[in-house]
C-alpha cells in the first residue's frame, strides 16, 4: 500500500518509504525495498516518520529494531588489534542483566571479559568461537526489549486442592495361606572364578589449542634468548636477621597497614637502591639509534603466576614506595592475575624484574630477561637451613641462593657483581636500607 499526498516532494518520498503490511511487496519500482535492508531499516526507526501505519506487524518491527543494540569487540589497549574470541558464556535467547559476562576474548597480554551495556536477551552472536575478532568488530546483539519477558519470573499456577477421598470399603477378609511346599536341596557351590587379568591404562594424548598469551610468552622468550647475550652470576644470602626481623614486627605491621609483612617488599626496596648506585643495571638499549638510555627511576616488574600464564605486573617508581605500599600492590597484583582481570597497563614498561621461584620451592634457578626494555632480571630462591661458617664456627643458618642474569651487551661483569652483592649486604644487615649505604 502506497501513501501519496498532493506535494510532490511527499509523492517522491512515499515512493521511498514504502508501508508493508504482511510481506515485503513485490519489486515493481526500483525504489522498494526489502523490511531487512540496511538503509530502509534506518529510515523506517527515525523518530520523524511522517507515515503512520496501525498495523501491528510493523509497530512490532519498529520496536525491535529500536530496541536491539549491536555491541561491538572493545578497544584492548594501544598496541593491540585483535584478539582470539575464546568462548561464550551465554547462549542466544539467554536473559542477562547489565554488565553480565557475554564471552571472553584472549590477547597477547591479557584475557578480555566483554559485558553486556544494558539488560535483555542476547538476540545474535555474530562471530564464532576460536576466531580471530578485531577491535570495533561486531560481536553480538542485544534486545533490550525482552528484559521484562525475559528476567520476570514464571509463576506457576495454583494447585486446586485434592478432593476429599472417599472412604474406601472394608478390605475382605484374606484366605487362609496355602501351606508351602518342601525347600529343594541347595545346589553345590560354583568353583571360584580365577582373577582378572589387569588392565593397562589407556596411552591416549589430548591437544588444546595454545592460547594467544602463550604464544606471545614463547615469542618474547625466545626473542630475549637470540638478541641478549645474558649471564647468570649468582651470590649467597643469609636471610637470619631479615626473618628474625619480620617476626618481630609482622603482627604489629599487620594491624597498622592492614597486610601481611613478606619479604618481597624488602627485596624490592634492596633492589631499587641497588639499581640507584649501579646505573648500569637500569639501562637500556635503543635500537633505533644505538644509544645507551639510563634511566633515573626504578620500575620494578614483578613475576606473578596466573591461570593462563606467568604475567609481570609494574610497580612504578619503586624507589618511592614504603614496604606498606608495597606489600599492598602485590596483594593487588596477584589478584587481579589470579582472576584474570589484569590490564595491559599494569604490565607495560618497567626497567628491571624480580621473579620468586622459592614459592614453588625451587633452590636455584638462571632466569630470563624481560627484553625489552629491561637489562637485567633478579632471582629468589627458597630459603634452606645450611651449614655456615660464622666467626670460625659451624652454624645452621638460613640461606638462599640468588641469581641474576643481565644482558652482556651493557653491564659488565664488576656492575653485575657489584650489584647482586648490594643487595645481598642489605637483606644480611636491614640497617643498610635504613641508612641508605
Amino acid at each position: 500500500r502506497r501513501t501519496t499526498n498532493s506535494s510532490q516532494s511527499t509523492k517522491q518520498m512515499g515512493l521511498r518509504r514504502v508501508c508493508v503490511a504482511t510481506r515485503p511487496l513485490v519489486h515493481s519500482t526500483r525504489s522498494v525495498r526489502s523490511l531487512h535492508d540496511k538503509s530502509f531499516r534506518q529510515i523506517w526507526t527515525q523518530k520523524s516518520w511522517p507515515i503512520r501505519c496501525s498495523s501491528p506487524f510493523l509497530q512490532g518491527q519498529r520496536r525491535h529494531w529500536l530496541s536491539t543494540e549491536v555491541v561491538e569487540v572493545p578497544s584492548m589497549g594501544d598496541s593491540i588489534t585483535e584478539g582470539t574470541l575464546v568462548e561464550w558464556s551465554v547462549e542466544v535467547g539467554a536473559a542477562v542483566a547489565a554488565d553480565d559476562l557475554v564471552c571472553v576474548i584472549d590477547t597477547d597480554k591479557v584475557s578480555v571479559d566483554v559485558r553486556t551495556p544494558h539488560a535483555g536477551v542476547l538476540a545474535e552472536k555474530l562471530a564464532d568461537a576460536d576466531s580471530t575478532v578485531e577491535v570495533g568488530q561486531a560481536l553480538f546483539k542485544i534486545d533490550t526489549s525482552a528484559n521484562a519477558t525475559a528476567s520476570a519470573p514464571a509463576t506457576s499456577s495454583p494447585v486446586p486442592a485434592a478432593d476429599t477421598a472417599a472412604p474406601s470399603p472394608a478390605p475382605a477378609p484374606a484366605p487362609a495361606p496355602a501351606p508351602a511346599p518342601a525347600a529343594p536341596p541347595k545346589p553345590a557351590p560354583a568353583p571360584a572364578a580365577p582373577p582378572a587379568a589387569a588392565t593397562k591404562s589407556p596411552r591416549g594424548e589430548k591437544r588444546v589449542k595454545m592460547s594467544r598469551m602463550r604464544l606471545r610468552i614463547a615469542e618474547r622468550l625466545k626473542e630475549a634468548q637470540n638478541t641478549t647475550a645474558m649471564l647468570t652470576t649468582f651470590q649467597e644470602c643469609d636471610m637470619g636477621n631479615i626473618m628474625a626481623l619480620r617476626s618481630k614486627h609482622k603482627d604489629e605491621f599487620e594491624k597498622k597497614h592492614g597486610i601481611k609483612l613478606g619479604f618481597m617488599s624488602a627485596f624490592v626496596k634492596a633492589s631499587t637502591a641497588a639499581l640507584l648506585e649501579t646505573p648500569a643495571v637500569n639501562a637500556m638499549i635503543d635500537e633505533s639509534s644505538k644509544e645507551l638510555v639510563y634511566r633515573e627511576y626504578c620500575d620494578v616488574s614483578v613475576a606473578v603466576a596466573s591461570p593462563n600464564g606467568l604475567v609481570v605486573p609494574v610497580l612504578r617508581d619503586a624507589q618511592d614506595m614504603s614496604f606498606a605500599d608495597i606489600e599492598k600492590q602485590i596483594s593487588v597484583y596477584a589478584k587481579k592475575a589470579k582472576e584474570g582481570t589484569l590490564a595491559l597497563e599494569d604490565m607495560t614498561g618497567g626497567t628491571f624484574s624480580i621473579s620468586n621461584g622459592g614459592v614453588f620451592g625451587s633452590l636455584m634457578g638462571t632466569p630470563i630477561i624481560n627484553y625489552s626494555p629491561q637489562a637485567a632480571i633478579l632471582g629468589m630462591h627458597a630459603t634452606k637451613m645450611r651449614p655456615m661458617v660464622v666467626d670460625g664456627k659451624i652454624e645452621p643458618r638460613p640461606m638462599m641462593y640468588l641469581a641474576l642474569t643481565y644482558d652482556h651487551r651493557i653491564i659488565d661483569g664488576r656492575e653485575a657483581v657489584t650489584f647482586l652483592k648490594s643487595i645481598a649486604n642489605k637483606i644480611e644487615d636491614p640497617s643498610r636500607l635504613l641508612f641508605e649505604i
